[in-house]
């Protein structure tokens, strides 16, 4: 049996994250405040105390999630076998430390800018997401070309594949606001906008994406001890190169996440492990592919569970 680890994105996150963690497990706490120094801050009391406006704010979000799949990574790793590795957005670089392509430091420091970078550019460019459900993928993605086509320079595109039926979109926060409809007359039964602080995955985070691609050239990238199922291809890579040019191009194209699970099933995994805060790519992928078996490690149940058995 072959088995991935899938490390969660951004709206995963909930307050009271790694708190068990950090009691339970000697390496946890180690981890963590190791991370705080790094940082410069407590993100740990963010995400043990909240408050929740403060934890779901992207510069807070994404190094919290990558902290709390770390941590989890570092003691799993070396209990459970595993033959790959992917993440949904920002958990692409949680994937990439599992993999031993980025050290712990390099990645945390990354998300952190990363984070900080996107919560920013949100500010001067404003931007949101809708997540449209129960409509075809190719008649989402019409929707999106003829608004941006007729759009007077707004943009709208599909972000992110999270499974058959759920397709987010990206683009100019009025604009889409405004163009729900179009996305109704399409076949969607439900269109929701997200809690987000920009167009994730949209030619609007160029700003980020250049200048996030500065410090991305100043980090030496390994070669994958497993394969890496990118998000911009939906295939495995072991190149270290090639990732750290994907994981540049990540920040303004789309995530394709149904499309790396269905390839995941194709190439012979069986099993599938979400590692990190809460369980939303495990309903993905049961959405996505049958047959498999799914679970989560979370908390500091989760984990004893597993090391037990």
């Amino acid at each position: 049996m072959k088995t991935a680890f899938l490390f969660p994105g951004q709206g995963s996150q909930y307050i009271g994250m790694m708190k068990d963690l950090y009691e339970s497990f000697p390496i946890a706490k180690e981890t963590i405040d190791s991370a705080n120094e790094i940082l410069g801050f407590e993100l740990s009391k963010i995400c043990f105390d909240g408050p929740a406006d403060e934890l779901k704010k992207t510069k807070y979000t994404q190094p919290a999630l990558f902290l709390h799949s770390a941590v989890l990574a570092r003691i799993i790793g070396k209990a459970i076998e595993f033959h790959s590795v992917a993440g949904h957005s920002v958990g692409e670089y949680s994937a990439l430390y599992a993999a031993e392509v980025l050290t712990f430091e390099d990645a945390l420091r990354l998300v952190a800018l990363r984070g900080e970078l996107m919560f920013n550019t949100g500010e001067f460019v404003p931007g949101t997401m809708l997540a449209i459900i129960g409509a075809e993928d190719s008649l989402v993605e019409r929707v999106c070309r003829e608004l941006t086509e007729k759009g007077n320079g707004n943009v709208v595109v599909a972000a992110n594949y999270n499974c058959p039926g759920q397709l987010v979109v990206s683009g100019s926060a009025n604009y889409l606001r405004e163009n729900v409809d179009a996305f109704k007359k399409a076949g969607a039964k439900i269109v929701k906008e997200l809690p987000v602080s920009g167009a994730f995955h949209s030619p609007l985070m160029k700003p980020v994406r250049d200048e996030l691609s500065k410090s991305i050239e100043l980090i030496p990238f390994a070669d994958a001890r497993v394969p890496v199922y990118v998000n911009v291809e939906a295939r495995p890579v072991t190149d270290g190169k090639r990732l750290k040019q994907l994981l540049v191009e990540q920040l303004t194209s789309p995530v394709k996440w149904t499309q790396s699970i269905l390839q995941m099933r194709d190439d012979g995994i069986t099993k599938f492990i979400e590692i990190g805060a809460g369980n939303v790519l495990q309903g993905l992928v049961k959405r996505t592919v049958t047959d498999c078996e799914i679970l989560g490690i979370d908390n500091a149940y989760d984990l004893k569970l597993v090391l037990s058995s």
